[in-house]
């Protein structure tokens, strides 16, 4: 293993961590109105309409097969009676639908706010990195989960090891260069998140979900 590894897989990510807690708390208590996203659906919405549910709904399935490979051992799996082989194969077809959803809505959300003057002049140059961040972490992502590589036995033990405070980075060198750039352009993507629109998604209106209705009574 490189001399450099261990400082990248043990300490970088307690860094982006950080970086993640106290960007928020920044944000929130100096940038509380610019916690947007800023829309821009009046300069355009034809394109939007196509290109914003692509990405988002992809997203959610990308982020549920995420939490699944991450969180959950491949022995919880197999004593279920799901195999190996089944496990690896549904990820590819579902994994691979969702990461396709999700690159194509980002590419028509890209161009589209290259193409539409107002737009693109309202993007920050955090949301230019972000966006770069995205595509390759996607490409990545997309490319391993589609080869079949395996990461059940290097990125998920290593995840799960950050969060109890071992960090493996045994484990993580011996994960395949794909599964290796996508980890750490979702980082890149994570320590940026607080200065980027993509801090909208915790302003979700969750709470409209399960609001009383509103009673309209006529005058007459």
């Amino acid at each position: 293993m490189k001399y450099t590894e261990p400082l990248f897989w043990v300490i970088v990510p307690y860094l982006v961590l950080l970086t993640l807690a106290g960007g928020l708390v920044w944000r929130y208590r100096y940038d509380k109105f610019g916690w947007t996203t800023r829309s821009s659906q009046l300069y355009e919405s034809r394109l939007l309409r196509v290109a914003s549910p692509l990405f988002h709904y992809g997203l959610l399935f990308v982020i549920a097969g995420h939490v699944i490979g991450l969180f959950i051992p491949a022995s919880w799996t197999e004593a279920i009676g799901l195999s190996d082989h089944a496990y690896h194969l549904l990820a590819r077809i579902f994994g691979g639908a969702a990461g396709l959803c999700v690159l194509t809505g980002l590419i028509l959300l890209i161009y589209r706010r290259r193409r539409t003057g107002p737009v693109f002049r309202a993007t920050t140059g955090n949301d230019k990195v972000m966006y770069a961040a995205l595509v390759v972490a996607i490409l990545a992502g997309l490319a391993a989960t589609l080869s079949g590589a395996e990461y059940r036995d290097s990125v998920s033990p290593w995840f799960r090891s950050i969060f109890v405070l071992r960090p493996d980075a045994e484990v993580m060198a011996d994960a395949p260069l794909l599964f290796k750039i996508h980890v750490a352009a979702g980082m890149v993507m994570v320590a940026l998140f607080p200065f980027t629109r993509l801090v909208h998604a915790l302003s979700a209106p969750v709470g409209y979900l399960f609001r009383p209705y509103l009673v309209y009574r006529s005058r007459v």
